[in-house]
């Protein structure tokens, strides 16, 4: 009975230890023919903030893009559901994944010939944040200002995906432990009748 209980704590410690959430992909479409551009994958970072690793085609023209978290989990109406930028603080202000101005600034994405594969990091997101958002990619960069032109002048909505509302994903390695600690105990469950029965 006391190794069980041993055990079942051991199980609680890894579920506790491992991260609640540790990574998800965004399916990314075209807002305009709703064509699927590929995905980008997020995952929060050891230090603090969230990775965006994209692996996109089609997002054209070539160069910088704006990219940033909106506040609604809706893509329709040419990426204009999305609604504004995820601003929780009501900041009202652009200043780009560093500032002080909506939370939803994301490092600019950067086109090579239809292909956006680099990763960048937003470090004031945590990824809980963006669930239940979009992910909006613009046609035009971003100056992270919104001098001369409002939210970085990045222009129309060229794509979108809906983040879920939450998709944890347990770690390889603590899904490793937990599995080994499983069959423990039923190793342990499948030695106990016999145990009992020599009792008697």
């Amino acid at each position: 009975m006391a190794r069980t209980r041993t055990l079942a704590a051991a199980i609680a410690a890894v579920v506790l230890a491992a991260p609640a959430e540790a990574q998800m992909t965004v399916e990314i479409h075209n807002t305009a023919t709703d064509e699927t551009l590929g995905s980008v994958t997020l995952e929060e970072e050891a230090g603090g903030g969230v990775r965006f690793t994209p692996d996109l085609d089609g997002i054209l023209p070539v160069g910088d893009h704006g990219f940033h978290a909106h506040l609604n989990p809706d893509c329709g109406s040419g990426g204009q559901a999305a609604g504004g930028h995820y601003d929780p603080a009501n900041t009202g202000v652009h200043e780009g994944p560093g500032g002080n101005g909506h939370l939803g600034d994301l490092p600019r994405l950067t086109s090579d010939g239809g292909r956006v594969t680099a990763a960048v990091v937003a470090p004031r997101l945590t990824l809980s944040d963006l669930y239940g958002r979009a992910l909006v990619i613009h046609e035009g960069g971003d100056n992270y200002s919104d001098s001369p032109s409002p939210l970085g002048g990045g222009g129309a909505r060229l794509a979108c995906g809906v983040v879920a509302t939450g998709t944890p994903v347990m770690p390889p390695a603590a899904l490793a432990a937990l599995m080994a600690l499983l069959l423990a105990i039923a190793a342990q469950a499948r030695r106990r009748p016999a145990a009992v029965g020599d009792q008697g």
